[in-house]
Formats: structure tokens, C-alpha cells, sequence
């Protein structure tokens, strides 16, 4: 049975003031899916993830989104007033639910349960009344993705979520990542540079490049002339 459409992108050009970086974009992503979206710095990540996220309108096409916006959980890069926060743990999950929350002034007890239980869920829970700045930078990204849990319903996209986290750290997200995917059969659009962590824990590659773009299983893309430089190891 053919899984449930979540986001298409048809015959997308992405930019801005009319110059095209991303020219006839097709792509679709499905529930279970796990997209690595890969390429050079300047080769266009960042526009498409704004364009994803509703942030940037394209010059041409259609990107299709089949649920609510605020369904979908957002990872961003942190910046440096992000990680001094000065809020708890809990507070911080918590906050995913704001845009679900409109104009109600509290939290509902299901939200509370939710933001538990995706703690939990992370392993963070015994970290619930932390502050949240004084947490390492392992221990902030599984907090951030907790928060993302909370809007997410089937899909969650995340922009470079290893920046700055040491190896074990690093892994440790992926093997969560890669839990939340096979086993919660959350969809997953990843902007990454670490290529080989792409190749690994991928289903699917989406290359950008100089104008040109790949889009394809992490097989298809090894023997294609963007991935032949990368060999046919996945490890």
C-alpha cells in the first residue's frame, strides 16, 4: 500500500528577486520517510527550507503541504541567545504548543501530558526543572527536539541538528532520530552537511548544486554523477 503524501514540491523554482537558485524542483515526502537534504554552502539548503517552511514564496510551481502548517516540528540552528535561554526544561517543551494554543491562555492538561511524554520519549525527563542554558549541548538539542515533537504530528524537519555537538553527542541524535523514524514513523526532512551520516541513516537524498539538483534513494544517488565521489559505502 502506497504510504500517505505528506509534502510535494512540483516543478518548484526557488530565489529571490526573480534569480532562480533551484530551477524545476520535483519531490515528494511520505509518512516514514527520511529525506538528507545535502550540498555546498550557497547551494541553495537554506531557500529551500524557508520555501518548506512557508517563510519564501517560490518564483514558479507548487510546494504542497497535506496537513495544518503548525503540524509540522521545526528544528532550527541554535544561535548563541538560544542556548542562554532563561527558561526550564519543561518550559521550553512546553512551548511547542503555542501555535496549537492560539489564543487559549493555558496549556490543556493533554498538551502537558504530550510534552511529558515526548521528554521522556528523549530521555530528558529528569531534567525537567533545569535551566535550560546550563544544560550541555547534547542535552539542548534533545530539549529543542522535544519542543519540535510537540508541534509535529508526522513530520519534522530539522536544519543542520549536529552543528557544534561533539561525536558522541551527535550520534546519539541520529540514533534518536532514526528511533523517532523506523519506529514512530515520523517523516524526517534533514539539511545537513555531515554526508556520510546522510548516506547511513537516509532513505532518500535531495542534492543541491551549482544550478542542479539530484533527487533520489541513497543507492541511486552513490551512482549518480553528483555521488560517485562519495564511493558505495554507506558506514
Amino acid at each position: 500500500m502506497e504510504k500517505e503524501l505528506l509534502l510535494a514540491c512540483r516543478d518548484v523554482s526557488l530565489g529571490y528577486e526573480g534569480k532562480p537558485i533551484w530551477e524545476h524542483l520535483d519531490f515528494e515526502v511520505r509518512a516514514g520517510d527520511y529525506l538528507c537534504v545535502v550540498g555546498e554552502n550557497g547551494s541553495g539548503k537554506s531557500t529551500l527550507l524557508k520555501s518548506l517552511l512557508g517563510l519564501l514564496k517560490p518564483l514558479s510551481g507548487h510546494i504542497e503541504l497535506f496537513m495544518p502548517r503548525s503540524a509540522v516540528g521545526y528544528l532550527p540552528q541554535q544561535t548563541r541567545a538560544q542556548k542562554d535561554f532563561p527558561a526550564t526544561v519543561y518550559e521550553v517543551v512546553l512551548s511547542g504548543f503555542l501555535n496549537a494554543r492560539k489564543l487559549r491562555f493555558y496549556y490543556s492538561g493533554a498538551e502537558k501530558s504530550a510534552a511529558l511524554m515526548n521528554m521522556g520519549k528523549l530521555g530528558i525527563l529528569e531534567l525537567k526543572n533545569k535551566c535550560y542554558r546550563e544544560l550541555s549541548g547534547g542535552q539542548q538539542q534533545r530539549v529543542l527536539l522535544s519542543r519540535a515533537l510537540c508541534a509535529a504530528r508526522k513530520l519534522l524537519i530539522l536544519d543542520e541538528p549536529v552543528t557544534g555537538l561533539d561525536p558522541a553527542a551527535a550520534q546519539d541524535l541520529y540514533k534518536t532520530l532514526q528511533y523517532l523514524n523506523e519506529t514512530e514513523h515520523m517523516a524526517i526532512i534533514m539539511v545537513t552537511h555531515d554526508m556520510p551520516s546522510a548516506l547511513q541513516y537516509g532513505s532518500s537524498i535531495l542534492h543541491a548544486g551549482n544550478h542542479h539538483w539530484f533527487y533520489g534513494s541513497v543507492a541511486d544517488f552513490l551512482a549518480s554523477e553528483s555521488g560517485k565521489r562519495f564511493g558505495g559505502d554507506r558506514t
